[in-house]
């Protein structure tokens, strides 16, 4: 398989022909061209079945070759680099059915990823051209037709339950299967790091994942009939038995695989390994799979088998709740997470209790620090709102080290919030801050309340106290104090400033401007002009 480069820097060329392990990818020649017309030369003498190309340069765009190639009709994947996130450029990079589209700088990482996934678009369409030429077209189709009669099996309503039933779904699609094959289900849940592809780029993760899992998981003893993502970062891997299963094969290619995506996929990874049955009793051990993956507490890089499981029953008993909202009162929020973290793996050691246990302990652990932050009179349903929060929320249950993160949160927010709110001038600033630059807005307390997460009767007597004035006088003068400079600087009208600070009702401004000014908003325009003059 041959490859050719297409750009007008040469040093943008150069970088590719070294920083890519072409070998690696099986590509057995790098052809290089810095302008459209060395690259049609080079495309017309040599078969070439990647392209990677430039999209702007001097003497020709890397659209009008990739037009060219078309009309040609030559079989080619190919692949964009370009400066610039263009809208235009990628709309026509789809029309042209172009593999792919690149900004630079170039992560080498993700696109020897793409580079990978053009290769075996390009074996792929090279195996179907052979296919059609031998006649043969159904061997290409073999492998996707186990696949979607695998899907069907996992997630489909109806599912064979007989020895007859088993049989007529075999020839009904295909299979070839006899009746006496035992299988086996691997349930692979990821856990992709922060930096991990699985967090920007969930296509590349998933095709670099599949690689990873096919790799790892060959053996002679077994074929991998299925892989096949369940949910987001559940993965259901599918084996065939060519002799006497071997669980403790398993266990060991599991314990091999977690490093594997440790380093490669930069992501932690459990592992669940099902029993051997034939066709007939698969899906009662897929669903049996599924319902451990949910209810087991796990701790993040193991192996679970399902033969060890014995379902969950819901045994909780709480820790230690007055001890934990002593070291809360006491600011020792360090020792409150280790407490925490201690009875976590004491629930996984004791084996008894599933994660409707963790549910409570969660519970539990939320109502304790909302309790201590309403007891420092901090709202803390509003200062939790946001997307960390949900996420991290949502992910609490999956294993040990997410819901640890998630008390982890919780705890810290609270000490960071609490260390603010505990200086009170801090706390003032910001509202008077808020207050001058808002001041055309509706400024209640309740309002003025949920900028610092605050009981509002609480800030109310927190600012009087810092300002020796109430929150709402200091309202007040902030808006006239900005309607004076108005009426100085502006040739707005009087009702128009006066809406501009905050005031819908002109009578209910004029009212409180000459209580405070001592004269109307009309006199005190005309006493400023007449002192500039």
């Amino acid at each position: 398989m041959n490859t050719l480069l297409v750009d007008d820097d040469y040093f943008v060329v150069m970088a590719l022909e070294k920083k890519l392990d072409w070998n690696a990818l099986g590509i057995n020649t790098i052809y290089t061209a810095y302008n459209i017309a060395q690259a049609k030369d080079i495309l017309e003498r040599h078969s070439v079945q990647i392209l990677i190309c430039d999209i702007e340069m001097p003497q020709g765009s890397g659209l009008e070759l990739l037009a060219w190639v078309r009309e040609e009709s030559f079989n080619i994947q190919t692949i964009f680099l370009t400066n610039y996130a263009d809208f235009n450029y990628a709309q026509k990079a789809i029309e042209l059915q172009s593999f792919d589209y690149f900004l630079k700088p170039i992560e080498f990482d993700k696109l020897t990823l793409i580079v990978q996934k053009a290769i075996a678009k390009a074996r792929e369409q090279q195996f179907i051209e052979k296919a059609i030429q031998e006649g043969e077209l159904w061997q290409k189709n073999r492998s996707k037709l186990v696949e979607d009669s695998w899907r069907r099996l996992i997630f489909g309503k109806a599912f064979p339950s007989g020895r007859a039933d088993v049989s007529s779904f075999l020839t009904e699609q295909h299979l070839p299967y006899q009746a006496a094959d035992q299988f086996l289900p691997i349930l692979i849940h990821l856990f992709p790091h922060e930096r991990s592809l699985g967090m920007t780029d969930k296509n590349l993760f998933d095709y670099a994942c599949l690689n990873v899992m096919v790799e790892q998981f060959q053996h002679v003893w077994f074929s991998i009939e299925a892989v096949t993502e369940i949910k987001s970062y559940n993965w259901m891997v599918i084996l065939k038995w060519n002799q006497k299963p071997d669980i403790d094969l398993l266990e060991a290619m599991c314990s091999s695989f977690i490093p594997q995506a440790n380093e490669f996929l930069k992501s932690d990874a459990c592992c669940s390994l099902g029993v051997s049955r034939p066709l007939e009793q698969i899906r009662y051990t897929i669903d049996e799979l599924l319902r451990m993956n949910e209810e087991r507490i796990k701790n993040r890089n193991q192996t679970f088998l399902l033969a060890h499981y014995n379902g969950q029953e819901l045994h909780y008993l709480p820790p230690d709740l007055a001890m934990l909202e002593q070291l809360l009162q006491e600011n020792r929020y360090t020792d409150f997470l280790n407490q925490t973290a201690d009875y976590m793996q004491h629930l996984i050691r004791n084996g008894g209790s599933g994660t409707a246990a963790l549910r409570l302990l969660r519970l539990d652990l939320v109502q304790l620090v909302y309790a201590h932050l309403k007891s420092k009179e901090i709202e803390a349903h509003k200062l939790y709102m946001g997307k960390t929060n949900d996420q991290l929320f949502m992910q609490s249950l999956n294993s040990i080290e997410d819901m640890h993160a998630y008390i982890a949160y919780l705890v810290n927010t609270a000490a960071d919030y609490l260390n603010f709110t505990e200086q009170p001038k801090s706390v003032v600033h910001e509202i008077t801050e808020y207050i001058r630059s808002h001041c055309g807005e509706d400024l209640t307390r309740n309002s003025l309340g949920e900028i610092v997460f605050l009981n509002p009767d609480y800030l109310a007597r927190l600012f009087k106290k810092e300002m020796g004035i109430s929150l709402g006088h200091y309202v007040i003068r902030t808006r006239l104090a900005a309607a004076r400079r108005l009426l100085e600087t502006s040739a707005q009208s009087v009702h128009a400033i006066a809406s501009s600070v905050g005031y819908t009702n002109y009578s209910h401004f004029a009212k409180l401007f000459k209580q405070e000014v001592g004269c109307s908003p009309n006199e005190y325009r005309k006493n400023a002009k007449i002192s500039r003059v």
